[in-house]
C-alpha cells in the first residue's frame, strides 16, 4: 500500500506544487493515520463527499480545491478538516498549481474544446483556436452540452476563432484574454464590471460554472493515480456537486 507522501509525490509531478499562487495552499494538508489503500477523488471536499469516502473505506480524499485555505484561527467540530481528522482521514488538494500544469485544468479545457495551436496565458490560462469559428451564442450552447451547467455570455463585436479558457474564478482574466488576442474568455465565473469591461472592449465572455468547468480535472487526477498505482483502488466522486441550483 502505497504512503501519503508517495501519493503526493506522483501528483506532485502533474502539478508542481512551485507553480501555485502564493496565496495558495497545496500538497498533503491533512495527513491520514494510517496506509493508503483507496483513495477517493472530488473537487470539493464537503460533509457529503467525506461521508461518501467513509462509506467507501477511504483513508485519502483528493480534492482540486483545498479543504484548509484561509489561515486557521480555531477549527471548529463539523468543519471538513476537523471532519477528516476525526475520522482518520487525509487530504491532498492540487489547486492552482494544476490550473497551470501541462495536462490540468485549462488544457483539458483546451482538449474538449477542440483548441489547436495553444500557448499560456497570463500563466494559468490558455489560448488556442477553435476548428470552426462561431458565435458566442453557438459557443454557450456548445458550453452547455459538453460541460453540463447552465451559461451566462457577453457577446462579442467579431465571431469567435481565438478562444481563451481558464477555468473556475476566471472572470478578471478579461484584460489579459483581449491582450493575448482572443476573440472569447471562457471561464466558469465573471462579475457584473468584468462582463462590462468585455463589452467595452468588444470581446465575448462566456461564464459556463465554476464547478462545470474545473470537474474534467477530477478524471485527470485518478486516472494518473490509477496509472501509476496497480494496488490502490480510485474511486471519482459521485457525492461532488455544483453548490448552486438553477430554475
Amino acid at each position: 500500500m502505497p504512503k501519503a507522501d508517495e501519493i503526493l509525490a506522483e501528483l506532485s509531478a502533474l502539478a508542481p506544487p512551485q507553480l501555485a499562487e502564493e496565496w495558495d495552499n497545496v500538497g498533503l494538508l491533512v495527513q491520514p493515520p494510517l496506509p493508503v489503500d483507496r483513495v477517493l477523488v472530488a473537487l470539493d471536499i464537503t460533509q457529503k463527499v467525506i461521508q461518501e469516502a467513509q462509506e467507501k473505506c477511504c483513508q485519502l480524499i483528493v480534492s482540486h480545491h483545498p479543504v484548509i485555505f484561509q489561515p486557521l484561527g480555531r477549527l471548529l467540530a463539523g468543519e471538513p478538516a476537523a471532519e477528516l481528522l476525526r475520522r482518520g482521514m487525509g487530504a491532498i488538494c492540487m489547486h492552482t498549481n494544476l490550473d497551470s500544469a501541462q495536462g490540468g485544468v485549462n488544457d483539458r479545457l483546451c482538449e474538449i474544446f477542440g483548441l489547436t495551436q495553444t500557448q499560456p496565458m497570463a500563466g494559468m490560462g490558455r489560448v488556442g483556436l477553435l476548428q470552426k469559428p462561431c458565435s458566442a451564442g453557438e459557443l454557450a450552447e456548445l458550453c452547455q452540452k459538453k460541460l453540463g451547467g447552465p451559461v451566462q455570455y457577453v457577446p462579442g463585436q467579431n465571431p469567435i476563432s481565438r478562444l481563451a479558457v481558464l477555468g473556475g474564478a476566471g472572470g478578471d482574466f478579461v484584460q489579459a484574454a483581449y491582450d493575448a488576442g482572443a476573440d472569447c474568455l471562457l471561464t466558469g465565473e465573471a462579475r457584473h464590471h468584468e462582463a462590462l469591461l468585455a463589452k467595452r472592449l468588444g470581446i465575448a465572455l462566456l461564464a459556463a460554472g465554476h464547478f462545470e468547468t474545473e470537474w474534467p480535472v477530477v478524471q485527470v487526477l485518478a486516472d494518473r493515480l490509477r496509472g501509476r498505482f496497480a494496488d490502490l483502488w480510485v474511486g471519482v466522486s459521485e457525492a461532488d456537486a455544483s453548490p448552486f441550483c438553477h430554475t
